[in-house]
């Protein structure tokens, strides 16, 4: 192909053998294997226009292996796999332009799945922390990167739900040298959250209100990019200049001061990357972790809110893992986005009932739903529920809108509803799973660097630190499409735009 210059694909046959021992065929278990890890490392032939794929079935119907297996053994494993099944799967190979060094595993017992999985695959990935080779070329900062003697940051300076009167802009000193064992981080993009709004109200502290009153001003913002400005003592691990994120509190400053150990290193410090923390990593863990569940193949998931911050990143997971995807959103612009994501169907909601489409489309129900709106939807999504589903709770921004924020609710009848069909409703709050951030982000980082994985910004632009109210206002107004993201340092950010 190479040679004569015309582009195609190439499908090895494998075998299930190749994935998994077979001790009663050890040569064949390990000649398969190698068929495998061979299809897998011509990946890059990908860029020639050629891709070659493997296809790894158990044992298939009239073939000599199946009938050598003996048919205690194979129903043990589920049956014979059919030949049409095979079939499918090579054509999925042929037609989806996405797979290449791709291996198809087919079963009766979990239908056809890719191996290894995107989580199985983050664990033999190199950390972005070893320069994992990428597209994007390599950042290098601005030689002449000076400290200023005081800068800008937002803080909480009264309790309250409106963001914009609990929050204010001072100017705080920069003082110098820098704690040991923590670093200064110039901050160039910060990420906007719905649940700012929590924070600013005390909602994430112990305690009563009195006491966090007591405790005010505070810092506020959740994420941020940038670069590493200054280090302290005993820190050796980390240079002035490397791109770094955050997940701290104080992120919507100009500078912010955070333990070395809280440096999650990437390649760049752009703004696709602050997408990638709290919503990316919200959308992965949860989807992976929530409610002791894994992101199965062939299942029916359902993503509300699916075109903003987070739930792009939810809709494409499970399209990579082999689901029919659904998707609520409220406006055909948003819809638009989705159905470029891989969503299989989209609702709008100005333009259809959730309900009827849900009730006639997929009559058994759905397997898995990931839920940020909650209110009204969270009753929706739960009558929606399939037999063993599996429903995760990653927020409810429509009840942090109002005056005084979110009131607890009842739910009657839950318990009855979840036994009667074995159900499952998981809550997942980001901060509890923070020994994952590494593997995940590095897992998204890799997948949108191989153009796996797209990430949406909203188009509409806040710069500064004055700008986050505005932004969070924005964000809360429903019209934002993909990420709302401020840009701290608009100067710094056009300068490496022209490196």
């Amino acid at each position: 192909m190479q040679a004569v210059k015309k582009p195609g694909v190439i499908i090895n046959m494998g075998s299930a053998a190749g994935l998994y021992p077979l001790d009663g065929d050890p040569i064949y278990s390990g000649s398969k294997g190698g068929v495998v890890q061979f299809t897998r490392s011509l990946v890059p032939y990908k860029h020639k226009g050629i891709r070659i794929n493997v296809l790894c079935p158990e044992f298939v119907e009239r073939t000599d292996m199946g009938l050598k297996a003996g048919s205690k053994f194979v129903s043990i494993m589920g049956g014979f796999v059919r030949m049409e099944m095979v079939v499918k799967g090579a054509f999925e190979l042929i037609t989806d332009e996405s797979k290449a060094g791709s291996c198809l595993w087919i079963t009766n017992r979990r239908g056809m799945e890719y191996w290894p999985t995107p989580a199985e695959e983050a664990k033999y990935l190199i950390s972005q922390t070893k320069r994992a080779v990428t597209n994007a070329p390599i950042f290098q900062a601005p030689l002449n990167l000076q400290l200023p003697q005081s800068f800008e940051k937002l803080v909480v300076h009264t309790l309250s739900h409106n963001f914009r009167n609990a929050t204010g802009v001072v100017r705080t000193p920069l003082r110098l040298p820098i704690k040991p064992d923590h670093v200064l981080v110039k901050v160039i993009y910060a990420g906007v959250n719905a649940s700012d709004v929590n924070y600013s109200s005390g909602r994430y502290f112990s305690g009563s209100n009195k006491d966090l009153e007591s405790q005010l001003p505070f810092d506020c913002g959740f994420e941020a990019v940038g670069i590493i400005a200054a280090v302290g003592e005993s820190v050796t691990n980390l240079k002035v200049g490397t791109p770094a994120a955050i997940m701290t509190f104080g992120s919507y400053a100009e500078f912010t001061m955070v333990p070395s150990k809280h440096i999650l290193p990437v390649e760049r410090p752009d703004p696709e990357v602050v997408a990638m923390l709290t919503s990316g990593l919200t959308a992965s863990i949860a989807l992976e972790k929530a409610g002791a569940g894994q992101l199965e193949s062939g299942k029916v998931v359902l993503v509300t809110a699916a075109a903003g911050g987070t739930g792009q990143f939810a809709v494409q997971l499970a399209k990579l893992a082999r689901n029919t995807v659904v998707a609520t959103c409220r406006g055909e612009e948003k819809a638009k986005l989705l159905k470029e994501l891989g969503v299989d169907r989209v609702i709008d909601y100005k333009a259809e009932d959730i309900k009827t489409v849900l009730k006639k489309e997929f009559p058994k129900g759905v397997d898995i739903i990931y839920e940020s709106v909650g209110g009204d939807m969270f009753d929706l999504c739960l009558n929606a529920l399939a037999v063993y589903g599996r429903l995760i709770v990653i927020g409810m921004i429509s009840q942090y809108q109002g005056e005084h924020g979110w009131k607890p609710s009842n739910y009657p009848g839950l318990c009855e509803k979840l036994l009667a069909k074995s159900q499952t409703v998981a809550g997942f709050f980001l901060l509890q799973y923070s020994h994952f951030w590494q593997e995940h982000l590095d897992k998204l980082f890799h997948l949108f660097s191989m153009g796996k994985l797209k990430v949406s910004l909203d188009p509409k632009q806040f710069l500064g630190v004055r700008s986050v109210a505005d932004a969070v206002e924005y964000l809360h107004s429903g019209k934002s499409v993909g990420k709302v993201v401020v840009c701290i340092d608009p100067t710094f950010s056009q300068q490496t735009a022209r490196l």
